[in-house]
């Protein structure tokens, strides 16, 4: 009679689609740091894509995978998908019904995982404040986003009204929008000036509190009761 042991259990498999994605963001943060390194030291109109990829170890087909620009490499720009599932709960009016409140928790949502960085962030700040060309297209990615922004804004004011009188349409998906830049950056400085190790989520709270304190009591989506 052969004897039979238990079959060993199976390990699971590292992801492929999780290894390539983590990769993909080591050389994209590897190109960020060595253009950041090149630019501080030479100044960006001596830096060249072909020095940067020499400094990172890369191809040029390599580099323009990830940046289509020096620029570009200088500012680091990732894209800002508000596609979670907290988006969907802004959308349909929640968690709690008060638009100020659910978009705190939206943002705090989307600063969980900073696509950068907060040291490349601050990093970028700093080099774009010192170049008109960078700053003019920093202030244009950010407009990009001020655009998705308004657009959630809508289809959440556009949700609110279907079921109740209309008087959601008062508020103005624009200044919302701004608003919600306006939180993230004062964060972002308020997160720099206490120190990395300090939880984003707490400043954004703080700022959100002292807005309250400017121009009142909370008040609730127009029309909810």
């Amino acid at each position: 009679m052969i004897e039979t042991r238990p079959a060993a259990p199976v390990q699971p498999e590292p992801s492929d689609e999780g290894l390539r994605a983590r990769k993909k963001r080591a050389r994209r943060e590897a190109l960020i740091d060595a253009t950041h390194r090149l630019v501080e030291r030479d100044g960006i109109d001596a830096v060249t894509v072909e020095a940067i990829c020499e400094a990172a170890g890369v191809s040029a087909r390599t580099f323009f995978n990830y940046f289509e620009s020096k620029d570009d490499a200088v500012l680091g720009h990732a894209p800002w998908v508000l596609s979670t599932p907290a988006t969907g709960t802004f959308v349909d009016g929640g968690p709690t019904g008060d638009l100020l409140t659910d978009l705190q928790e939206l943002l705090a949502d989307a600063m969980r995982h900073p696509p950068m960085g907060q040291e490349r962030f601050l990093r970028t700040l700093e080099l774009a404040s010192r170049d008109p060309r960078l700053l003019s297209r920093h202030i244009a990615w950010v407009e990009a986003h001020r655009t998705q922004m308004a657009e959630l804004v809508t289809e959440r004011l556009a949700t609110v009204d279907a079921v109740q009188d209309g008087s959601a349409a008062r508020v103005d998906p624009d200044v919302v929008a701004s608003l919600a830049l306006f939180l993230v950056h004062s964060t972002a400085m308020r997160w720099e000036a206490a120190g990395p190790e300090t939880d984003p989520r707490e400043h954004l709270a703080a700022i959100v509190g002292g807005l309250r304190a400017l121009v009142g009591p909370p008040s609730r989506d127009p029309g909810r009761p």
